[in-house]
């Protein structure tokens, strides 16, 4: 059985084809009506789409094809814990269960390294708890130019040279790259206390960009959403 799954973001449009949960091929385009002349050439028996461009009505209207469209009542494979389930980030929780599923669906921690940073756990019960969000990289960098006189915007897509900044724009750079890095060896740290055994997974973005955090534990898996839903979509069609 192939599955089609879509992932239709606010800029791109990604589309992958798993079979047997593993994933043979994506692709990314950023207008609905090139991805719907790849859909058009493939073949596959079920498929999802997440999407926060268009509805569900909208998408009826025009696909050819019938899908699974993800929403806040779709059923998933591990118990939902967050106080306030109908405002989680769908992105998230796909996250959330790509991890579960490529850890061997045991405790697991997910970071997504975008606009913003979000971890989200897996605890041992099967149960997503939630987790954190704060400022990516771009974020943390214009908050500083916006919201001061002085300090310029500085663009930061590596790691710097050195840890300790010697002008300006250097001291930015450290503190808006390792400051992240640090963040994040200090939630995996947290969770080590108490889930020992615990695997982490790094997607989104910017997740390339710290794919020096790979360890025996630590495993960067950019598009580690569409393993999510591949894993949502085999969960409702069993």
């Amino acid at each position: 059985m192939k599955n089609l799954i879509i992932d239709i973001g606010n800029t791109r449009i990604k589309t992958a084809v798993f079979e047997s949960g593993t994933l043979l091929e994506e692709w990314a385009y950023e207008q609905l009506a090139d991805a719907e002349l790849l859909w058009a050439s493939l073949e596959f028996d079920q498929v999802l789409i997440s999407s926060v461009r268009y509805s569900e009505k909208e998408l009826r209207q025009r696909l050819a094809f019938d899908f699974l469209f993800l929403n806040h009542q779709t059923r998933i494979p591990i118990a939902n814990a967050y106080a306030t389930p109908q405002s989680l980030g769908l992105d998230r929780i796909a996250a959330a269960i790509g991890a579960w599923e490529l850890s061997g669906q045991r405790e697991v921690l997910a970071i997504d390294l975008g606009s913003c940073v979000t971890y989200e756990l897996v605890d041992d019960n099967q149960t997503y708890r939630g987790g954190a969000i704060s400022p990516g990289l771009r974020m943390r960098a214009r908050a500083m130019h916006e919201f001061t006189a002085n300090l310029p915007l500085v663009k930061v897509d590596e790691a710097p040279q050195n840890f300790t900044g010697d002008s300006t724009q250097t001291c930015m750079k450290s503190g808006i790259w390792y400051g992240i890095q640090l963040e994040i060896l200090g939630q995996i740290q947290y969770y080590q206390k108490k889930y020992p055994e615990i695997k982490v997974f790094v997607c989104g973005g910017d997740a390339q960009s710290f794919d020096s955090l790979a360890k025996d534990h630590i495993f960067v898996v950019p598009n580690l959403v569409l393993y999510g839903l591949n894993c949502i979509l085999n969960h409702n069609v069993e």
